[in-house]
């Protein structure tokens, strides 16, 4: 029947056929779904997979590239410091006091070195030959724990120019091993500027905690302005480049950052016044016996530069930039004699007769005494059964008479009180000795100032558990009983009185000059105090320093024979218990306008007249009259050089 229906026309599908089609269709679609449903995971997963390569290049590329880079270029090129020199040293005039001679060092970069047992032992071995070390010393300093280590490293310093040739000629064959060409400090007339310049040294390790920008070949200032004034001198360091193949041997040079040397010290120090200076002193040294040394500061007054800074004994800092030997540095440390001790900023002595002037301003400043002020000196003072002598009978005397002749009866009385004077006590000297500079450090620009001792009721009770006396108060009063200064602490209170009452800091440098660029710092005069004595005070101690030479008794009147004018006092100090004294001479010239503010000991040496005074006296002459010409015959001024 249903053949009927198809042979009449009508298509008639059937319903077996049409549920089967449905379902082949239906499969056909799920087929088709999961093509798709699979293609779009192999999309996605495809996608994701780039992104990750994209994010992960660019991290590479971009986020990592300098830190890649830098791996890449560490395997393949190789730095080496170069040291940079360091700065010269002048004197105020230009003459050279430090400089720099070639030295080689071989130093290593452990990272540098073979990591091949065979080639660093044949390494080791060569170098054991070259260096004349014992292969265990360099490979005690060369450990293996420091293997991936890239800083530069101290092998052994100092080797002659044609070992470091060699080294340089067989640089493939010492992979990491190189020759630091150096430069060695040398020191001009090393023992008479020796406490002033100081020296230099291989860094330590200590140094490198407070200095993390140097290296350990470094060189680093111990002593002197070299220390003081390291942070100038010191210089940047260079570096050479190369690449290098895969053994560590040399492929090309890359060519080399050059160092920039340290920066110039211009000192306020005049080489040839020290130098003069210490040949007197060396001259007089050998008459004087009883003399254990002597000591020469002379200031500028109008500034606080250190015109010149002496200490016989000295030492030779040459010695310690060649590398002191152990037993020479024993030699110096055993001396009895102490040459390594700076006198001059370190040595605390009392200070004797040349206290008075001080002590005289503080008096005049306090209305202690007056210009006016005299009284009748009979040799000693007598309070109940205690004596206090002066050194003769000066009778009637006033304050200049009493600085001309160095009358101790009348300090006495200025310090603690006697006849007519009521006396200033020692917390008034204490208060005012300490704005003079004394019981304190000054602040020099060289290491290791001392600070002297100016006591007081309170220092004495602690020290020794007793109260102050009036006997105390005179002692101190006449730079004796417990009263300590150093030399420079006396120069610059003479300078404070010569210039009319200016407390300058005391400064050794005068100029930091970079060479690379002509660039030049000026350091500035620094004041600690001023105004603390009056002008006409000032004035009245000035004029009976200028009696101490120019009276018919005082007792410097043996420089008034010279061309310049000038101002002085002298001193004599006793110290321990076998009435040993130092010689002591304060000055200042030329009187009218002064130049020079100096004070000479002459440690252990005797009486002040007898060999300060004659000291000062040819530095003096030498300083204005022959070589600097200030004074003609008939004793006007022709000529000055101003600073």
């Amino acid at each position: 029947m249903l053949n009927d229906f198809k042979q009449k026309g009508l298509d008639i599908e059937n319903p077996l056929d049409m549920q089967s089609g449905i379902a082949v269709e239906h499969k056909q679609e799920q087929n088709e779904l999961l093509i798709k449903k699979n293609s779009l995971v192999v999309v996605v997963l495809i996608a994701l997979a780039l992104t990750v390569l994209l994010v992960y290049s660019f991290y590479i590329q971009v986020v990592k590239e300098s830190h890649y880079r830098d791996i890449a270029e560490n395997n393949r090129v190789r730095e080496v410091v170069i040291q940079a020199p360091r700065g010269l040293i002048k004197d105020s005039k230009g003459t050279i006091l430090a400089r720099n001679i070639p030295n080689y060092d071989v130093v290593f970069v452990p990272a540098h070195l073979s990591q091949r047992d065979l080639e660093k032992k044949r390494a080791f071995e060569m170098l054991s030959s070259l260096l004349s070390m014992n292969a265990n010393e360099i490979q005690a300093a060369i450990p293996e724990e420091f293997a991936s280590d890239k800083k530069t490293y101290l092998l052994k310093e100092d080797v002659s120019p044609e070992i470091a040739l060699e080294i340089i000629e067989r640089t493939n064959e010492l992979s990491g091993i190189y020759i630091g060409k150096t430069a060695r400090r040398q020191y001009v007339d090393g023992s008479i500027f020796s406490h002033i310049i100081g020296y230099d040294g291989k860094v330590t390790k200590e140094e490198l905690e407070d200095n993390p920008s140097y290296i350990m070949t470094d060189y680093i200032g111990k002593d002197g302005v070299e220390y003081s004034y390291e942070s100038h001198l010191h210089g940047q360091h260079g570096v050479r480049r190369f690449e290098v193949y895969s053994d560590n041997s040399i492929k090309e040079d890359l060519g080399v950052i050059n160092p920039t040397q340290g920066k110039t010290l211009a000192l306020h120090i005049d080489a040839d016044f020290q130098r003069h200076i210490y040949s007197v002193l060396d001259a007089l040294l050998e008459k004087n016996e009883d003399a254990t040394g002597a000591v020469v500061v002379a200031l500028d007054p109008r500034s606080g530069g250190v015109r010149a800074l002496v200490n016989i004994p000295s030492y030779d800092n040459n010695l310690f930039a060649k590398k002191i030997t152990a037993n020479e540095y024993h030699d110096l440390i055993s001396d009895k004699h102490k040459p390594l001790l700076n006198r001059a900023i370190s040595g605390e002595y009392p200070p004797g007769s040349i206290f008075k002037p001080v002590i005289a301003a503080i008096g005049l400043q306090e209305r202690v005494i007056t210009k006016r002020t005299s009284l009748n000196c009979p040799g000693a003072i007598h309070i109940g059964e205690w004596v206090f002598p002066d050194w003769k009978t000066h009778g009637h005397t006033d304050i200049k008479k009493a600085i001309a002749e160095s009358c101790d009866v009348f300090f006495y009385a200025v310090g603690g009180g006697w006849s007519n004077i009521s006396g200033l006590g020692i917390n008034k000297m204490n208060r005012y000795c300490k704005i003079f500079g004394f019981g304190d450090i000054l602040g020099i620009d060289l290491p290791g100032e001392m600070t002297g001792n100016m006591p007081d009721e309170s220092w004495k009770f602690k020290k020794f558990g007793e109260k102050w006396y009036i006997g105390d108060s005179y002692h101190t009063a006449i730079g004796q009983g417990f009263v300590t200064a150093t030399p420079l602490q006396l120069a610059s209170a003479t300078a404070t009185i010569a210039n009319g009452g200016t407390l300058y800091r005391p400064r050794v440098a005068d100029t930091i000059i970079d060479i690379q660029t002509g660039r030049e710092w000026k350091i500035k005069p620094e004041i600690i105090e001023d105004n603390f004595i009056d002008k006409e005070n000032i004035k009245i101690v000035q004029e009976g320093m200028r009696e101490t030479v120019a009276g018919s008794s005082g007792s410097g009147r043996s420089l008034n024979n010279l061309k310049v004018t000038s101002a002085g006092k002298t001193g004599t100090s006793q110290f321990g218990n076998e009435d040993k004294t130092h010689s002591w001479y304060i000055s200042f010239a030329p009187y009218e306008d002064p130049e020079i503010a100096m004070v000479v000991l002459f440690e252990g040496g005797g009486e002040g007249h007898s060999w300060a005074v004659p000291a000062t006296k040819e530095i003096l002459k030498w300083y204005f009259d022959e070589e600097r010409g200030t004074k003609t015959e008939n004793g006007e001024k022709v000529s000055g050089i101003k600073y």
